[in-house]
């Protein structure tokens, strides 16, 4: 090692720029995998390590030296910077490998069972209500053996308890439960599971998918992938829209197999009206009011209480015994409860006999396959699905009827009800945990959360694919990264499903995986303590989404323990938990008007309805704001302050309800972010402009 000498330290400087601008050099980084940014970044530290160094190799004091007396080029420098390139971005040493790796190119290829038979491929096509899949249902109940696949636990639940009880066995496989019905506990011939859950090893006569077009799902899509290119049944029987023919036709086409496809027209005819509800004086007896968020749950539920009608109530988060017993309560002919009040969660899993469906807004918050938040009107596709729950075939009304709660709204609704459904263009994958240990290998060094980026970076995929979003299990993954466990075992608790909205939840993965790491089981008298069993019915809104919390750990836990059964050994005494926590979440639900009055009177909540023109502005502005780029959304998000101010307390009450934040911490907050502001004040008034890497580094006042 040598020191530099000083009096050549400007001559090094310009050498170093000339080198980073030349075009050769920059084209010659990308040859090893130096895109643009990686190139910049390369070349910081490389010259930072120049620069500051106290000492140099031997190697390139020499050539620096030469090249300041034009003893040598500029360009002899490159071996040097890639050297250094590789120290710090291992990547570089093995990228061919994890090309190799990630390559996503023939998904066919990865399920030798199914190619191993000549399997046939019958698509029932058609909308809501046209017995697609009650056709395909008779199959596999005719069959010697079936699998049926379905989106939820509701749907696998009710094909299981179906199947059973016209005397055809059948199992039930979902991720927190199994239930098998022989005696002996040997395996039945038929299964329901949910889709994620599909054994793609096991020899089948009759496979159903149902809800095929979810093969685009952002975060799920890979599953319905799986099946399709996986089963082992020699015939597959899909259920689903129309949109996703063509791409599935495409998919059979690889692996040699042809789809039949079966048309279905809607079983009872339905209409849109030509007015709408305006109000809810005007409801009538087997009217059900969709709403895209809780608060207008809440709040719709609320005033129809005031009218001295009785509601039943239906959103995601509830367990699925409370959603079934709501159901059945609203279906009740001789229960008073005449009007259901629900999420676009009765779109799946219900059978619900509802008249006529109104839409309170045509607004959604949803997030895309890039894992942006996005607020747009429904789709074509939403809207069918919701529209298509009235009037359903077998229930007491024969035709169904769809309208709008604002009647400036009813023109758009007719407008994407009438827009052809846009075909289906891409299917989902996800990548394995074998691939990830294979990254791991080469990269042992770098963490979960940052192989599952340089995988999806590295991914190549034909067009009819994409990589599915992968954000829930990055956000999982970095949760517990601090916690030592073996990178499968921490890929199965990244693989958990959580809502990563609630608080309470994200803290129990982290506890579960710190008992695992210490090798402590998880018993049931354990788990009693920390979610301070027993638990007294909710008084207020806030009580019951902290119990829907409670009872998604106990899914969690009930999950886990069927991945590390000697961990998590007391999966029957935790599901007897979760029975009865059932029941005081159904009760709750059941008075949800009387927790929603002491809320209000208790001020954990705000819901002041907006005047129905009001409503109707904030539509069209919402519809405007979907027009715009989404970088323009985030600035605008990221200019508000988090304040107590009328236009802001509906948000507010929101994540006071949820749980994510009190008053006080409101409140906090709110002085926090002025306080910021004025610091940021005072900066641009001592240095009148701010550089761009640091305006990128800052923190917007609510990202937190």
């Amino acid at each position: 090692m040598l020191n530099f000498d000083v009096s050549l330290l400007d001559e090094v400087k310009k050498i170093l720029d000339k080198f980073y601008k030349r075009k050769e050099i920059q084209k010659l980084g990308a040859d090893y995998g130096l895109d643009a940014r990686l190139f910049h970044q390369a070349f910081i530290s490389f010259r930072n390590y120049i620069m500051q160094s106290h000492s140099l190799d031997v190697d390139i004091h020499i050539v620096l030296n030469d090249i300041c007396f034009s003893a040598a080029h500029v360009d002899d420098l490159f071996p040097f910077f890639l050297r250094h390139a590789k120290q710090i971005f291992p990547v570089l040493e093995c990228k061919d490998d994890l090309r190799k790796i990630s390559d996503l190119r023939i998904p066919p290829n990865w399920y030798p069972e199914a190619r191993a038979i000549q399997r046939k491929i019958i698509f029932h096509s058609g909308p809501t209500n046209s017995g697609k899949t009650y056709h395909a249902i008779q199959k596999y109940l005719s069959a010697k053996s079936g699998v049926y696949c379905g989106p939820l636990k509701l749907l696998a639940h009710e094909i299981f308890e179906k199947s059973n009880a016209a005397g055809v066995p059948c199992d039930l496989v979902t991720g927190e439960e199994r239930v098998t019905v022989e005696p002996d506990g040997k395996q039945a011939g038929h299964v329901a599971c949910t889709v994620e859950m599909c054994n793609v090893i096991t020899p089948y006569e009759v496979a159903v998918i149902d809800e095929i077009q979810m093969i685009r799902d952002p975060a799920r899509g890979w599953a319905w992938t799986r099946a399709l290119l996986g089963l082992c049944a020699e015939e597959v029987h899909l259920c689903g829209e129309s949109a996703a023919i063509d791409l599935v036709t495409e998919l059979m086409y690889t692996t040699g197999e042809e789809v039949e496809v079966r048309s279905y027209e809607r079983l009872t005819p339905i209409s849109v009206l030509d007015h709408a509800l305006e109000s809810l004086d005007n409801l009538r007896p087997g009217d059900c009011i969709v709403c895209f968020s809780k608060n207008d749950i809440y709040s719709v539920s609320r005033q129809i209480e005031i009218r001295g009608l009785e509601s039943a109530v239906i959103y995601g988060s509830l367990p699925p015994g409370t959603k079934l017993a709501q159901a059945k309560k609203f279906n009740d002919p001789d229960d008073p409860c005449k009007i259901l009040v629900a999420t676009d969660a009765i779109g799946m899993g219900l059978n619900l006999s509802i008249r006529r469906i109104i839409f309170y807004s045509l607004i959604k918050p949803s997030i895309n396959e890039k894992g942006e938040r996005e607020i747009e009107p429904i789709t074509t596709s939403q809207a069918l699905q919701i529209a298509g729950r009235a009037g359903r075939y077998s229930t007491q009304f024969k035709e169904g009827e769809v309208t709008t709660m604002n009647r400036e709204d009813l023109s758009l609704l007719k407008e994407i009800l009438n827009r052809p459904v846009d075909p289906i263009m891409a299917a989902g994958l996800h990548p394995t945990a074998e691939q990830i240990e294979m990254f791991a290998y080469h990269l042992p060094e770098t963490t979960l959360s940052n192989l599952i980026d340089i995988f999806v970076d590295f991914s190549q995929v034909d067009g009819q694919y994409f990589v599915c979003n992968m954000d829930d299990f990055k956000f999982s993954a970095e949760l517990i990264q601090h916690i030592p466990l073996s990178l499968r075992v921490r890929y199965v608790f990244c693989t958990a499903p959580i809502n990563k909205k609630q608080p309470f939840v994200c803290s129990s993965l982290l506890q579960f995986a710190r008992q695992y790491s210490r090798n402590e089981p998880l018993t049931s008298a354990w788990l009693r303590r920390y979610i301070r069993w027993p638990l007294l019915p909710p008084k207020n809104i806030k009580d019951l989404v902290d119990l829907e919390a409670i009872h998604d750990v106990l899914d969690l836990y009930l999950w886990l323990s069927y991945r590390f059964m000697d961990m998590f050994p007391d999966a029957i005494l935790v599901r007897h938990l979760q029975k009865e926590l059932d029941g005081i979440i159904q009760d709750g639900v059941h008075n949800i008007t009387k927790l929603i009055k002491i809320s209000e009177t208790h001020k954990l909540l705000n819901l002041q309805s907006l005047p129905t023109g009001s409503q109707s502005r904030l539509s069209e502005t919402l519809k405007g704001q979907a027009r715009r780029t989404r970088s323009s959304k985030r600035e605008s998000k990221a200019a508000a302050p988090p304040s107590c101010n009328a236009g802001e307390r509906s948000l507010a009450s929101r994540l006071v309800q949820q749980g994510l934040l009190t008053p006080d911490m409101l409140k906090q907050l709110e002085e926090e972010w002025l306080t910021q502001q004025t610091e940021q004040g005072k900066e641009r008034t001592d240095s009148g402009s701010y550089l761009k890497g640091t305006r990128r580094k800052k923190k917007e006042p609510d990202s937190e």
